[in-house]
């Protein structure tokens, strides 16, 4: 009874074996051309056929390996139970190229969230790979305690990519970790213990950047001390809309009224990602940095996800907001998915961490340096900053048409390639289409189409490929 009560619900939402989104027939969520809804097999005649993606001159290897089950059946007995995976029946994939990606049984899925928005140039790029695999034939590893052109050369062409006197490179593993040294550079350089960060932010998972995230999804109950979350300013669900110098006001008075009235600093994400990319209000950060400098602190760019061109407006997304920070961090696609990360900042917070020694056993090894360098050199050739741009546009442009035509579209957002699509049952209250969401990712990936979730009631789509990503992908799988 619960299931056909389900279905008709879903009838009356979706319709019935019609197309409720498409730029012409509107499959992008339809429950018969692209997301699944558990409606039966006569109201949903197309439910098991794959949408046609673009040609792609490549084959797979033939897989020989454990099946996804047996695969499925180790995690579970060897590796923690914290681990989840996506999709009701998770995928085992075995093989990528580019924007794409293949299972076991050589079935090509449109990668359109990049290994949570962390392969820039795409998989396995023929460069980068080069550059690792020439490395890893000389020195794998030795640290720093000696010489090696790969680690200053890298540093090199990273700090060419700053602004103002951002020009020290310290280079780290992950994103967590990036954002944990931040923080002690601030606490060292201010004097002060402490930090302000946003609600519906995330800069990691560590015992220490678990208090900067602020999603309680991803927070365990331990002590996170001298950490401050301030208002959102979002815009779509913000409480102030998109006005920035009222929401720059609530962190003057939680300055005034929470804290000593002097703070170590200040970090933010210019859009959010694992919130479900939410861009800040415009000039925000502006006022925020004026805010914070007065009160003794640094202000530190999460550019974990947004560096590097995939906001295609620009390389950092600090600077769609028009400031320059004192302290950028960095990971994800910097690496095009090698374990790598970085912190950048000015000479003179650098300073502080000479007080003591600061070392990071695999931060910047050969291997991991020569393919950062690479992945540089490979976004400046192939001109993927303004590629992001382009296609971009022409992507978010499509999913508005679409939100003009279809009240479950609540939000389009983003800049370039980092996109989210928020889905709500009421428009007014914008209230979150959880189960809905769930159901149309589902399908989505059925019909050969990859894409993450976010927000803190996983009802966004985040949208964030490779930065090789096509308007052909764009509108095979999006229109």
């Amino acid at each position: 009874m619960a299931m056909m009560l389900q279905r008709k619900l879903l009838r009356r939402t979706f319709g019935e074996g019609k197309a409720i989104l498409n730029f012409n027939s509107n499959p992008l969520l339809s429950p018969c051309n692209s997301f699944s809804t558990v409606t039966s097999a006569a109201a949903t005649p197309f439910h098991n056929a794959p949408r046609q993606l673009p040609p792609f001159d490549y084959q797979p290897k033939p897989y020989n390996g454990p099946s996804a089950d047996q695969i499925l059946e180790k995690r579970k007995k060897f590796l923690g139970p914290s681990l989840f995976y996506y999709y009701q029946k998770p995928l085992n994939i075995v093989e990528g190229k580019m924007q794409y990606l293949y299972d076991e049984n050589g079935r090509r899925y449109l990668d359109a969230f990049a290994g949570i928005v962390t392969v820039s140039c795409g998989h396995c790029h023929p460069e980068v790979l080069n550059a690792i695999t020439e490395q890893n034939k000389l020195l794998q590893h030795a640290t720093t305690i000696y010489l090696h052109h790969a680690i200053a050369d890298f540093a090199e062409a990273l700090a060419s990519k700053m602004p103002g006197n951002l020009k020290v490179v310290y280079f780290v593993n992950s994103g967590s970790e990036a954002n944990e040294l931040a923080m002690l550079m601030a606490r060292l350089y201010s004097g002060n213990l402490g930090m302000i960060s946003l609600r519906n932010a995330y800069h990691g998972g560590s015992s220490s950047t678990i208090g900067l995230t602020a999603l309680n999804t991803w927070k365990y109950p331990i002590p996170e001390g001298e950490i401050h979350h301030v208002i959102n300013p979002d815009p779509f669900r913000g409480v102030f809309g998109s006005d920035a110098t009222r929401y720059a006001k609530d962190v003057q008075d939680h300055i005034e009224y929470g804290t000593s009235g002097k703070v170590a600093g200040f970090i933010a994400e210019t859009i959010q990602g694992v919130g479900g990319a939410v861009e800040l209000a415009p000039g925000y950060l502006k006022q925020v940095y004026d805010i914070v400098r007065k009160a003794g602190g640094v202000c530190i760019a999460d550019e974990v996800q947004t560096g590097f061109g995939r906001t295609g407006s620009h390389y950092w997304g600090f600077e769609t907001q028009g400031v320059i920070p004192d302290i950028v961090t960095m990971a994800k696609g910097i690496g095009n998915g090698l374990p790598l990360g970085a912190v950048v900042t000015t000479p003179e917070i650098a300073n502080v961490m000479a007080q003591k020694i600061q070392f990071n056993t695999f931060g910047g090894n050969p291997v991991c340096s020569a393919g950062g360098l690479a992945v540089l050199r490979v976004i400046d050739k192939e001109k993927r900053q303004a590629h992001c741009a382009d296609v971009g546009s022409h992507l978010i442009g499509r999913l508005r048409s679409l939100q003009d035509k279809h009240d479950i579209i609540g939000d389009v957002r983003g800049r370039g390639l980092m996109v989210g699509v928020e889905l709500v049952t009421d428009r007014k209250e914008k209230t979150p289409a959880k189960e809905k969401t769930a159901i149309l990712f589902e399908n989505m990936r059925e019909l050969g189409v990859l894409l993450g979730k976010g927000g803190l009631h996983g009802n966004v789509f985040r949208i964030k490929p490779p930065m090789c990503f096509t308007k052909d992908d764009a509108g095979t799988s999006f229109s």
